[in-house]
């Protein structure tokens, strides 16, 4: 238990009390009595309504189970099962139509389309890189990764590969061709790039060996910077910029024919910085470890220092770009992506802070109150939010009253901290099958604040195999990717949110490619996002960002979004239509291998989580091939093995010695972390194996299936064991 101080009737865990106290107030005009006066108030007023939320979803949940069990899968009884979730009012009525009302919002919410990286703040390094991204090197992302073939010739190696260095200047030469394109030549033909200076304006040139060459829109051309010999060249296409770095000294322009040392993509426009799923934050020590990294992205003097190759790295947010634009006048772009941060959900509460009663509290109302009061920092220097905006991702709500519950939430902590109303924006994430169900409602409920709407597969599959437990057995995850079902709710998200008004004032957004190292593959099917009409789309990593954001020259998202409005929207019946497993159309052997892969995906997350307190990590999965995992990915796994017990498809000893054996593998994989705890060695005495195992043998009992209760007790219990 914390050391708590008495504030206005909250117990504080000190920890906490301090921070805000002498780190997140201070230079603000905020008096700490008004502040703790206020939280107290907001406590008292909507704790009891956040639990009646959860009670909520309990009996809808019960009564759904009833109802499976009296008449067995929805295929049995479509209609049926529609009339009943509107009696029970799962499904609720839907507004007129309607346009958002969102104000004081950036172009790259707004106006801008392109990739998204969500990162754990717990790290300050993860964090930094991130905010970091905005600009990333082309040649960097193409060399480094498998977007070209490391086959052959084109092999890294060792030392710089001069064949594959020429293929990266063909595929950059390639990229620029179709995003900026010449008159009569190619890019791969210039010898040279430069900017003639003259009274009446700068002009870009080009020449090549039959002459100069002119782009095709000149208007592309939109600024330069010199740097002694070095040029850097700004363009503009879709709203996106690229730089053009022209060095003859550098050790890669020299070998360029034009001295072409490198193309800087503008990457990722918006980065949410994670309070959630991405982060193990289990006690008020934890709790502030995240708000301070928050604040010091806020206030812009977030650093961290760290060894790599070998040196010390220090790393520090990126200041903001200059140029001349072609009539002479400064330019300033913005160095740093915009960050957005994630609060968590309605459901888990937390003893950093207890109420009157000695209670804890939801860890929702907490994070509101104080990733509002860290950003509070930025309204005064705009660094971020230009517009003076304050961007919190809320995940997890299921229908819209969830969603009206936080924004009222929302406007009382504006209250408590004296912003105008509305200050704070609200990103929906549609992951919940309620929410899905009913979001044209759920926006409607935002419609003043909404700035987002986003899908996630994992997420989004967890609960509906937890909220259809009763139904039957699932398919097996990979069969669960190509069913009708999950198309629709993926085609309901982008036609709603067009119908409701999203394009051109809020993002429209697509979920996480999970294989870092698997770029050639990503670029072959991530262009679906832009292409399907949404404006942003989660990557992995600044390097992802940088090839994802080829994309967006490819496609003109909005115009994607106009060739979709009046498309129909799926129905209601399609989004219900998971249908159930024949077990009998499995063999033994592939009901084995599904749960070997989830067993192994299961553990290999859990155990950095419990034993290390890192909540999003590249886990190798059965094959060895490196996922991006966090706690929806552990969700939908446990739920498909909670899910095979349920309905006899295998059956509990089965679970215990796939578990074990699969922690054998798991071992083995990390064998190379000095600070990983081997778990097959005994895994009774390993919290973590117990608590891999507690997530699929007691996954029916968990509140909408969700991974955090056992998580973060597991996490707590090896923290006091220490």
């Amino acid at each position: 238990m914390g050391n708590y101080v008495i504030r206005s009737g909250l117990q504080i865990d000190a920890v906490l009390a301090d921070f805000i106290e002498q780190e997140a107030l201070a230079g603000l005009d905020v008096a700490s009595d008004t502040l703790w006066n206020g939280f107290a108030g907001l406590v008292s007023a909507y704790m009891p309504g956040n639990r009646e939320l959860l009670d909520i979803r309990d009996a809808m949940q019960a009564r759904i189970d009833h109802w499976h069990r009296e008449n067995g899968p929805v295929a049995n009884d479509p209609a049926g099962y529609e009339a009943f979730l509107r009696e029970i009012r799962y499904i609720e009525d839907e507004p007129e139509d309607f346009r958002i009302e969102t104000e004081n919002l950036d172009p790259e919410i707004a106006t801008l389309s392109g990739p998204q990286l969500v990162v754990p703040v717990s790290n300050a390094r993860y964090a930094l890189n991130a905010a970091n991204a905005r600009w990333g090197s082309l040649y960097d992302a193409l060399y480094g990764t498998d977007a070209i073939s490391r086959e052959g010739d084109l092999a890294p190696g060792a030392g710089y590969n001069p064949a594959r260095g020429a293929e990266v200047f063909a595929r950059a030469a390639g990229f620029l061709d179709e995003a900026f394109p010449l008159l009569g030549v190619k890019h791969g033909e210039a010898t040279r790039y430069g900017v003639d200076e003259a009274a009446d304006g700068a002009r870009l040139v080009i020449e090549t060996p039959d002459g100069p060459a002119k782009l095709a829109d000149p208007a592309a051309f939109v600024g330069y910077a010199r740097d002694g010999e070095k040029l850097r060249i700004l363009l503009r296409h879709h709203g996106l910029h690229i730089e053009l770095v022209i060095d003859a000294n550098h050790p890669i322009g020299k070998t360029h024919p034009a001295h072409l040392a490198d193309v800087i993509v503008e990457s990722a426009l918006t980065t949410i910085q994670d309070c959630e799923d991405s982060v193990a934050a289990v006690d008020a020590e934890d709790k502030v470890g995240v708000y301070r990294n928050w604040l010091g992205l806020m206030k812009g003097d977030l650093e961290d220092t760290f060894e790599k190759g070998g040196r010390t790295v220090t790393r520090r947010l990126n200041t903001d770009r200059s140029y001349t634009a072609p009539d002479g006048s400064a330019l300033t772009m913005k160095g740093r992506a915009l960050m957005l941060v994630r609060n968590v959900g309605h459901l888990m509460t937390t003893d950093a802070v207890l109420d009157a009663d000695g209670v804890p509290i939801g860890e929702g109302v907490l994070d509101a109150l104080v990733t509002t009061l860290c950003a509070m920092h930025d309204l005064k220097n705009r660094a971020n939010s230009a517009a003076g905006s304050i961007y919190i991702v809320k995940p997890k709500m299921h229908g819209p009253t969830e969603v009206m519950f936080a924004c009222t939430v929302f406007g009382e902590v504006e209250k408590i901290l004296g912003l105008p109303h509305n200050t704070i924006k609200i990103g929906i994430m549609d992951e919940e099958r309620r929410t899905s169900a009913n979001l044209k409602a759920c926006i409607h409920a935002a419609r003043e604040r909404v700035f987002f709407i986003n899908t996630g597969f994992l997420d989004r599959t967890g609960d509906e195999i937890h909220t259809s437990m009763e139904a039957g057995p699932v398919l097996p995850k990979d069969q669960v990717r190509s069913e009708r079902w999950l198309a629709a709710y993926e085609d309901r998200n982008v036609t709603i949110g067009i119908a409701c008004g999203l394009p051109g004032r809020a993002q429209i957004g697509k979920g996480m490619w999970a294989k870092p190292d698997d770029m050639a593959d990503m670029m072959e099917q991530k262009i679906g996002h832009p292409k399907a009409g949404a404006n942003c789309a989660w990557v992995p990593s600044p390097t992802a960002a940088t090839l994802h954001a080829l994309h967006y020259h490819q496609v003109d998202v909005f115009e994607a979004q106009k060739r979709r409005h009046n498309e129909p929207i799926p129905t209601l019946g399609e989004l219900f239509s998971m249908p159930v497993l024949d077990p009998a159309t499995l063999t033994g052997e592939q009901i084995q291998r599904e749960l070997d892969n989830n067993a192994q995906g299961i553990l290999g997350y859990v155990v950095r989580w419990v034993d290390q307190g890192v909540g999003c990590s590249k886990v190798p999965d059965i094959n060895d091939v490196g996922l991006m995992e966090d706690r929806a990915t552990c969700r939908i796994s446990s739920q498909a093995i909670a899910n095979w017990l349920w309905h006899g498809v295998t059956n509990q000893d089965a679970v215990v010695a796939t578990f074990t054996r699969m922690a054998k593998v798991v071992d083995e994989q990390n064998a190379g972390d000095p600070a990983y705890e081997r778990m097959s060695d005994d895994p009774e005495a390993s919290i973590a194996f117990q608590a891999a195992l507690e997530l699929a043998l007691r996954g029916t009992e968990q509140p909408s299936g969700y991974t955090e209760p056992i998580l973060h007790a597991k996490r707590a219990e090896k923290k006091a064991a220490e």
